[in-house]
């Protein structure tokens, strides 16, 4: 296939024909192998030999339900053998494994779909050719008696999404002329595989296969096998994540009859084919597809189909034993110039870390820590500049093997010779995950741990701000004129409004503002830490010494989170009404206040916006 082609330049105002690159390339597929005549329309069926040689449409259904369609996705055509693979889950399911396992084997053939052989213990070799098929419907007879069909048929619906017709002409000609499955059933019934009447059971056959499906039904009912057997459009459970295992096993090994070896060799997909020119393609956690073009090959496969999975496949590297993607398990990768921690920082502490914000690099981790995985993120932290601190966030890390958790520790070991420390966060020493990596980082001396994220971060920036000159010690005694809400204020000022506070002394874990209170005054830290949080024990700042809180009694009535003593602090407490007059007294010291109370919301508001968005890009 060619998919060099330059796309067509577009105007500006042409957005409405913008297309998703998945789009544009099974366009191009369409374009490409439209062209392609070779093949035959199958007329062993002599009703299938009417169908139109041109027709090819092309579908393929994500999990999270949308559906791609191009070309004559919406012509119906009889589904045949694409039903094996569904009415095989849909026995697992309704009788059993072991029942259904007991009279059908999985292993392949090696012969053609309407081949008249058993295996050694007189069984058909698996559910995807003629003789296994005929096998699951009449086990499913067996269960449901005359109502097996419309049993069958209802269940095809659910996986299609919708509900299935039949095409009796097809039926009609399908009956007539099916003296080879006669044969194959006849000996399922002296094999003692089909204990029912051989024309009941036959007609279910025929008139499975004569189900009318689409292209796009073909890419939803395959969608669904990719989804743990949830159909992805309508969200029902159709069958069991068991049946959806070992229907898409078999389908891996004989769904493509004796053309089964060359087809997962070169695309890798689970998948099926029928004569009536549908091929339908599972590619777990991942797609359905459906193509439908009635020109056949020698082994009874689609031409065209075969073309757009081969092409899909090898385009964007599909084959289910290449699962490249998965080693990628990095969701995000910022520095503290994007995401800084919740401690309100003082100017000169601001500006150093403003200056260095690529020193702390962070990397947000998903999944499982394995070989592969380590191996990738390793490689990526040679990408960007060396940091001094590199915080690997695991919270969302399901699991660490072993092998995965030794070669992190070998990674922490490599960047201590390059004196950077790496930091855990979002790991409890207790959890098994921990455990693992603990075992091999325990010993090692640039390897931090914390509990939470946001601690790691202001950990991280104080070792930053001490390399540079900055003191942060929480025992040290500040002045008003380093107050940020006050910055601007000549000496006078700052020295009366001093007068009229009284200075607090709190001891560590005592509240010194709660949620709902009346908001009758402001506090400017002298010295030491405390914490703001929601109602819950939810952080939202840490605030040092330098820096006022309960400022927002400036704006509203009510406090609206709480404040704490981290350790001991000291305080100065200016009542909001001493607060009022002085501003009056002095209007250009109360506005620049205000100003500078603005400044600090602006700052926080872009702050929390920088990391609604990093959350809104992982």
């Amino acid at each position: 296939m060619n998919s060099s082609h330059p796309a067509p330049r577009r105007h500006a105002n042409d957005w409405a024909a913008l297309k998703s690159p998945l789009r544009r390339f099974l366009d191009a597929c369409h374009a490409d192998f439209s062209v392609e005549t070779g093949g035959a329309v199958a007329n062993y069926i002599p009703e299938l030999g009417k169908a139109d040689p041109n027709h090819f449409g092309i579908s393929l259904a994500t999990i999270d339900g949308y559906v791609y369609e191009v070309g004559d996705s919406r012509e119906p055509f009889t589904i045949q053998s694409m039903s094996k693979p569904f009415v095989f889950a849909l026995a697992l399911d309704t009788l059993g494994a072991d029942h259904v396992e007991s009279a059908i084997g999985v292993e392949p053939s090696g012969d053609p779909f309407n081949s008249i052989r058993l295996d050694a213990n007189n069984h058909p070799f698996n559910p995807m050719v003629n003789a296994g098929a005929i096998a699951c419907s009449a086990l499913i007879r067996e269960a449901e008696g005359d109502g097996a069909f419309e049993y069958i048929r209802q269940a095809l619906g659910r996986f299609a999404g919708r509900e299935l017709g039949v095409d009796e002409a097809v039926f009609a000609s399908e009956s007539a002329t099916g003296d080879r499955n006669r044969a194959i059933a006849y000996m399922l019934r002296n094999s003692g595989v089909i204990k029912d009447d051989v024309s009941k059971v036959l007609e279910v056959y025929f008139r499975q296969c004569s189900v009318l499906v689409t292209a796009r039904d073909s890419a939803v009912m395959a969608a669904t096998l990719a989804n743990h057997g949830i159909n992805p459009v309508t969200g029902e459970q159709v069958v069991t994540p068991y049946a959806v295992s070992r229907t898409l096993s078999v389908m891996t090994s004989s769904g493509m009859y004796d053309y089964a070896g060359e087809w997962i060799y070169r695309v890798g997909i689970p998948a099926k084919s029928g004569v009536g020119g549908g091929i339908l393609a599972a590619l777990p956690a991942r797609l359905g597809l459906g193509s439908y073009s009635p020109r056949l090959d020698s082994h009874g496969n689609s031409v065209r189909g075969i073309k757009v999975c081969e092409a899909l496949s090898a385009h964007y590297d599909l084959h289910m034993l290449n699962r490249s993607e998965d080693a990628h398990n990095i969701i995000a990768d910022y520095d503290i110039g994007k995401s800084a921690s919740r401690r309100s920082r003082r100017p000169h502490e601001q500006k150093i870390l403003a200056s260095h914000h690529r020193d702390v690099r962070i990397i947000e981790l998903v999944g499982t820590l394995t070989f592969s995985n380590v191996d990738y993120v390793s490689r990526q932290l040679a990408e960007k500049p060396r940091p001094h601190f590199i915080i690997f966030d695991l919270r969302r890390v399901a699991s660490v093997t072993r092998a995965g958790a030794r070669l992190l520790a070998e990674g922490f070991r490599e960047l201590a010779h390059f004196n950077v420390t790496a930091i855990l966060s979002g790991t409890k020493r207790s959890s098994p995950e921990w455990k693992i990596v603990a075992e091999w980082t325990d010993t090692l001396s640039n390897v931090r741990n914390f509990p939470l994220l946001d601690d790691a971060i202001e950990w991280a920036e104080d070792q930053i701000v001490y390399r540079h000159g900055g003191a942060i010690e929480a025992v040290e005694m500040t002045e008003l004129s380093e107050q940020p809400l006050l910055a601007g204020l000549g000496a006078e000022e700052l020295a009366q409004l001093a007068s009229l506070g009284t200075i607090r002394t709190y001891h560590a874990g005592e509240k010194i503002i709660a949620t709902t209170e009346p908001a009758t005054s402001l506090y400017f830290l002298r010295s030491g830490v405390v914490h703001v949080t929601l109602p819950g024990g939810i952080r939202l700042a840490t605030i040092a010494a330098g820096m006022p809180f309960g400022e927002m009694a400036l704006l509203e009535g009510h406090r609206s989170a709480d404040v704490v003593a981290d350790q001991s602090v000291t305080a100065l407490e200016v009542l909001l009404a001493d607060f009022e007059r002085f501003r009056e007294q002095h209007p250009r010291a109360g506005e620049r206040i205000m100003r500078n109370l603005a400044q600090m919301l602006a700052d926080r508001l872009i702050a929390a916006n920088s990391k609604v968005n990093l959350l809104t890009a992982t």
